[in-house]
């Protein structure tokens, strides 16, 4: 998946770029809005939203910290935690578990270990891949539950979206839920106006779309996306190096235990050991020195 493509016109929400601009603007909330209120699939509009820490400190020196994607809360008090995910990652819901549990006790903690009144916690995942391939809904809305399927408590909801499970046609994209997915999936693969649906006049979907539109970036939001690019492409980089380092670390380790191996027989020459292990003389002189190198 190409997220950043300089023949494009519109940036993928999907990417770190698309994704802080639209659902994570500050200055222009319309957007992240709606789409909370349809992922939520609540009838009631969210007339505010204010973006609150999105660090997890360890509380202790071995305790587990974390960077939410998203926090904020709106004008009632109700909490949501956004993610996305793009790489497979079976044990996303576990994460979500200790983001929102995370939330739960610093709610609990500010009132006094009191439960009642606590408002509600939304954990909602946004995922490129599939998780749940037993499921073939693409959206599920996970609460507490007995084995009869009657509700226990609904303070905390986990909402998960598979963006790889939504195959709609647009004839058939109708509620809002739908409108956000369609456009998520689809807006970088768009060029021509003729080819915008007819939805993206939406306030909420153009406020987005214009700001991931490369024609209409301002001198200052041309920097932030090249700085992105910059960034995304060094971390790359650096992964791929650690990938290379591991590599030859791990070949120079399996020639060492040919080279210790070759030189415990005793049947073969500094010189054969060297040219049969591919490695210098020196190198099999140093081990022969100091075997636990090899080791």
């Amino acid at each position: 998946m190409n997220l950043y493509n300089d023949s494009e016109r519109f940036i993928s929400i999907l990417s770190d770029y698309g994704f802080k601009v639209t659902f994570g603007n500050e200055t222009d909330t319309r957007f992240l809005r709606r789409a909370l209120q349809a992922l939520i699939q609540s009838p009631v509009a969210i007339a505010k939203v204010e973006f609150i820490e999105s660090e997890i400190p360890g509380l202790t020196k071995d305790s587990r910290s974390g960077i939410y994607d998203i926090a904020c809360v709106d004008e009632t008090g109700n909490q949501f935690i956004v993610e996305m995910q793009l790489s497979k990652y079976p044990d996303f819901i576990q994460r979500m578990k200790f983001y929102s549990f995370y939330r739960l006790n610093t709610l609990i903690r500010k009132g006094r270990y009191k439960f009642e009144g606590l408002p509600k916690i939304y954990c909602i995942g946004i995922l490129a891949a599939n998780i749940f391939p037993h499921i073939t809904d693409y959206q599920n809305v996970a609460v507490l539950r007995n084995d009869k399927g009657e509700l226990i408590d609904e303070q905390t909801v986990f909402i998960t979206v598979e963006l790889a499970k939504f195959r709609k046609r647009l004839a058939n994209v109708h509620t809002d839920l739908d409108k956000l997915i369609y456009t998520m999936k689809t807006t970088h693969r768009t060029t021509k106006p003729r080819q915008f649906p007819q939805f993206w006049n939406e306030e909420w979907l153009e406020a987005a779309i214009n700001e991931l539109d490369t024609r209409q970036m301002t001198p200052e939001k041309r920097m932030a996306y090249e700085m992105t690019l910059a960034a995304n492409a060094l971390a790359v980089q650096n992964e791929q190096r650690k990938i290379e380092e591991a590599r030859q670390e791990e070949n120079l380790a399996v020639k060492a235990q040919t080279v210790l191996r070759a030189l415990k027989l005793g049947k073969l020459t500094i010189e054969e050991i060297a040219e049969y292990s591919g490695v210098s003389t020196d190198y099999v002189l140093e081990i022969q020195r100091s075997p636990n190198k090899a080791a």
